[in-house]
């Protein structure tokens, strides 16, 4: 299957490009939006068309052929009065799809990042992934390459509406059904919720490192509290409530935009590395990809206040609905993965369906990059059921993973 953009690309990164030209920054003296201006004199120096181009060269490390497209998920929820974007509008909506080739009777994966990421930050796994899975990767709505509309949410089940509802709409858009969910930190989240809300359509639940567990009343947060009496702690919580998020910092940074996301990307995956650290090409790939997936229009990522308090404790935890899953589960976690395991080690004590708890080695929170071997092995083990025993047998743990 050839490498395409469907036409409807085009048609995408023209809509996007319309809207951030009604909230982009204007030069002084001008009534020209910051789009028609050339990128080096761009005080954000990126636009959608940035956001696919950076893209297609990050995938193009990825060796197995893939599809990439905008799937259509329409103006809002059949039924809902309250459109994707709340606006009058019946503009249609898509998710930003990449679909990668792979044998006849390969069970589906479908792969979620997390908060502030996108689909490309799986690029590392793709290949080995596409050999025993049809592997399908998205950008939530409002993030990456995906539609970003206004994000006018008010509340918690509002904000996981707009993410749940989204997701059903592209998996009805593309008929999937029966399919192993994946979702990564914020990405986990969304797919327990949606597990929860849609369990016909799944399974097995796989969650990497997911975010969301504990709550301020689970009494893990005496140190919550006494942070909070300081002045920097109200400084932070004021911040966090007024939906500051760290994509606002790169943005204002203007043209150093770029300089800081590469000094995190190269400060931040390779960590706990097993030493296959990213190489140079990936990096320099990587950062051009994260930056514009980061400076661009703020849209999901002003879901945080909303999901979580200040201190990251889920406001609707997912610790509190495990007796409610109906789809068999899979923890994932990194041993220095700053999400403790200890929240699903909790839920599984109330869950009514098998549950694994995997630990990786030598990897931290993006397991998936910081030790590709260990991750892939853990995933394997955890879809054996799916797997032809002729591909892959894992009839017991590998020895390189540590259950908990």
């Amino acid at each position: 299957m050839s490498r395409r953009l469907s036409s409807s690309v085009a048609r995408m990164a023209e809509e996007i490009g319309k809207a951030d030209a009604q909230t982009s920054v204007t030069s002084p003296g001008s009534s020209n939006s910051r789009w028609a201006w050339p990128s080096v004199l761009r005080w954000i120096p990126t636009s959608t068309d940035h956001i696919i181009a950076a893209e297609k060269r990050l995938l193009s490390l990825v060796k197995t052929p893939y599809v990439q497209e905008q799937v259509n998920i329409g103006s809002g929820p059949p039924g809902s009065k309250i459109r994707w974007f709340r606006s009058l509008s019946d503009e249609p909506r898509f998710i930003n799809t990449v679909t990668f080739d792979s044998k006849d009777g390969s069970p589906t994966l479908v792969m979620v990042h997390g908060y502030g990421a996108s689909q490309g930050f799986f690029f590392r796994n793709f290949d080995t992934l596409a050999s025993r899975f049809r592997v399908i990767a998205i950008d939530q709505l409002g993030w990456g390459g995906s539609s970003r509309p206004d994000f006018t949410c008010k509340s918690t089940e509002e904000t996981e509406a707009w993410f749940i509802d989204s997701f059903e709409e592209w998996r009805k858009a593309k008929n999937l059904s029966n399919f192993i969910l994946l979702g990564h930190s914020f990405g986990g989240y969304i797919a327990a919720k949606y597990a929860i809300k849609h369990p016909e359509h799944i399974q097995h639940l796989i969650l990497v490192g997911p975010a969301g567990f504990s709550s301020e009343s689970d009494g893990k947060s005496e140190w919550l509290t006494k942070f909070r009496a300081t002045w920097r702690g109200t400084v932070l919580n004021h911040l966090w409530e007024s939906n500051f998020t760290p994509q606002t910092v790169v943005r204002g940074l203007g043209p150093w935009g770029p300089d800081l996301v590469h000094r995190y990307t190269s400060a931040r995956f390779g960590i706990y590395s097993t030493g296959a650290v990213l190489n140079e090409e990936e990096s320099k790939l990587l950062t051009d990809y994260v930056y514009h997936t980061l400076a661009a229009k703020a849209s999901g990522e002003l879901c945080l206040k909303y999901i979580f308090s200040f201190g990251a404790f889920a406001r609707q935890p997912l610790l509190h609905s495990a007796s409610e899953w109906k789809v068999p589960t899979t923890f994932i976690y990194g041993v220095h993965d700053w999400m403790n395991y200890q929240g699903a080690q909790e839920a599984r004590k109330h869950m009514k369906v098998p549950c694994e708890i995997i630990r990786v080695p030598e990897a931290g929170h993006f397991v998936f990059i910081d030790n590709l071997a260990g991750f892939h092995s853990a995933l394997f083990y955890a879809c054996r059921r799916f797997l032809s025993p002729s591909a892959i047998d894992y009839q017991s743990l590998p020895e390189d993973l540590i259950s908990a």
